[in-house]
């Protein structure tokens, strides 16, 4: 304590500076319009500045939050048919082809690992058998496919990537009847070329490719890419088309796994036909 004092007695004239700067400045802001103003304003706009910093910083601390709500959004908004629904977990969209007949599930999942440079990519999500998630269900993101589940267990799934050698998914031209497999060469992570397609296509560049709807995988008309060029490989008949893909898969952070509750039917009678062959 005695130094305290000791402290406030050697420098007296400092702090009795500061007190009468301080009132001086407080009976020129009370007694005069202009500065009372020009305070006022000052403080404003600091303040602002220190809120805005303050929200800026905010926002970034709930991403995470924000994209989840994006995500279950972008999940109900896929849902174009006239009775959809999303369940109570908010995990899995219904899409209906009629009113009474339920065809697709969107199952949303995260990412939790990926590669994307490998000449077979794969990604892992945190979704697996416990909430419905098979080997062989197609997968798209926000914008265009994905890939195909390759593993599955009970809370996560591998998907194999369409930037993987054995990855093939039947695509065809936006408004054409034709269609065919999508290969990626290894190269860019964001070119795949779709072969098979007769030249004699009238083919124009940015047209959409997209999923065809044959098999059990994918439904019809979901976005892929689009054309970047074409040519005719060794003076074939078919066109090798270099698609850019709509999905970044470096930005990829949520998924949407496609459950087809009619594929079992389709498969087995697609089998008993090729077993009728078979005799």
């Amino acid at each position: 304590m005695l130094n305290l004092w000791r402290f406030i007695s050697r420098f007296n004239a400092f702090f009795f500076l500061i007190i009468y700067l301080t009132i001086s400045l407080i009976l020129l802001v009370r007694n005069n319009d202009f500065q009372r103003a020009s305070t006022f304003n000052t403080s404003n706009q600091i303040i602002g500045t220190v809120y805005q910093n303050v929200n800026t910083v905010n926002k970034y601390l709930n991403l995470s939050l924000v994209n989840d709500s994006l995500a279950r959004e972008n999940m109900m908004l896929r849902q174009n048919l006239k009775s959809s629904y999303l369940d109570d977990s908010l995990v899995t969209a219904i899409v209906t082809d009629t009113i009474h007949i339920v065809k697709y599930e969107y199952i949303l999942a995260e990412v939790v690992n990926k590669t994307i440079t490998a000449r077979n990519n794969y990604i892992t999500i945190n979704r697996g058998a416990k909430q419905g998630i098979k080997k062989g269900m197609g997968v798209i993101g926000t914008n265009g496919v994905v890939g195909i589940v390759w593993n599955v267990s009970e809370n996560f799934s591998s998907i194999q990537s369409i930037l993987h050698e054995d990855t093939r998914i039947t695509s065809s031209i936006e408004g054409t009847p034709y269609f065919g497999p999508l290969i990626w060469e290894g190269k860019n992570p964001s070119l795949v070329t779709l072969t098979d397609i007769p030249n004699q296509l009238n083919l124009k560049l940015n047209a959409k490719v997209v999923t065809s709807g044959l098999g059990v995988i994918f439904p019809k008309g979901i976005l892929i890419g689009n054309v970047l060029k074409s040519g005719v490989k060794g003076g074939g008949s078919f066109l090798d088309i270099s698609v850019k893909l709509s999905t970044n898969f470096y930005a990829l952070q949520y998924v949407y796994v496609i459950k087809n509750n009619f594929q079992n039917e389709q498969q087995e009678l697609e089998a008993a036909n090729k077993e009728s062959l078979n005799e």
